[in-house]
């Protein structure tokens, strides 16, 4: 079974508070996991709540009930390759059924019974950009329509952009995501670079939505107008939610051991 990725994305950008309702309850895991979860609890009609493994219930005072088993499952990295500790390998993802729901567990110890709070996501820039290795450079378009740019593994974005923090996602993903290998992104030019620009916007708008900040109608219409009546494959949905669990994690000042799927 592979996880459809292009349709989670859909639901992602198309039903606004399902990237956030997720993030509360399962941020241990990357965005594209996050969505799956949430996929396959609507298929089992059950309503949105924390999940974890049986050893995780355990260290976090509780006990998976009896009878019970775990009907969820997410991408878990696997290294393929590598003999000795020089070896680079390979990472793959294979689907393991390993999740249970907090309302298949009982409560051991309630001193530890603390982790089924909602979490809310907090981000750092100054972090964000140091983790990542990228530089702010000042803005030095003549383009008064540019909200920003990217070049290199450098960003730029316009002392005057009407959503400051969402340019500053976007213009990170493009470096992130390696658009800016061989040349300058800016948002303002008329290319047919539809997927990058795609991509970029869709990272922001998931960042966006999970640090509840303005701009995720201004970010959806953007991708619609990249889409052009498109669609994206299950690839680039993937790197979309690779690169937005990436960035989100650089700057977490206490990150929750997200996966990179």
């Amino acid at each position: 079974m592979n996880v459809p990725f292009a349709e989670l994305l859909t639901d992602a950008v198309n039903k606004p508070g399902i990237l956030s309702d997720c993030y509360k309850r399962f941020y241990n895991y990357s965005f594209g996991n996050q969505m799956w979860i949430w996929s396959q609890l609507v298929s089992q009609d059950k309503p949105l709540q924390p999940v974890n493994t049986f050893d995780r219930w355990l260290k976090m005072g509780r006990c998976v009930s009896k009878g019970s088993k775990a009907t969820l499952s997410v991408l878990i990295p696997m290294t393929i390759g590598k003999k000795e500790p020089e070896d680079k390998g390979f990472t793959m993802f294979k689907l393991r059924n390993c999740l249970f729901t907090v309302d298949q567990t009982t409560v051991i110890d309630a001193e530890k019974d603390i982790e089924t709070a909602e979490i809310t996501a907090q981000w750092g820039k100054a972090l964000a950009l140091e983790t990542l290795n990228i530089s702010e450079a000042p803005f030095a378009s003549l383009n008064g329509n540019s909200q920003g740019y990217a070049f290199e593994r450098s960003i730029a974005v316009n002392p005057c952009a009407v959503l400051p923090h969402k340019t500053t996602f976007h213009e990170i993903a493009h470096v992130v995501l390696g658009h800016t290998k061989t040349e300058r992104m800016d948002d303002s030019e008329e290319l047919r670079r539809d997927i990058q620009e795609v991509e970029a916007e869709c990272v922001a708008y998931i960042l966006c939505s999970v640090l509840n900040l303005q701009g995720l109608e201004e970010s959806r219409g953007y991708i619609q107008n990249w889409l052009r009546e498109g669609s994206v494959q299950d690839a680039t949905a993937k790197r979309i939610f690779s690169a937005a669990t990436k960035i989100l994690k650089a700057g977490q000042y206490q990150t929750k051991g997200m996966e990179s799927v």
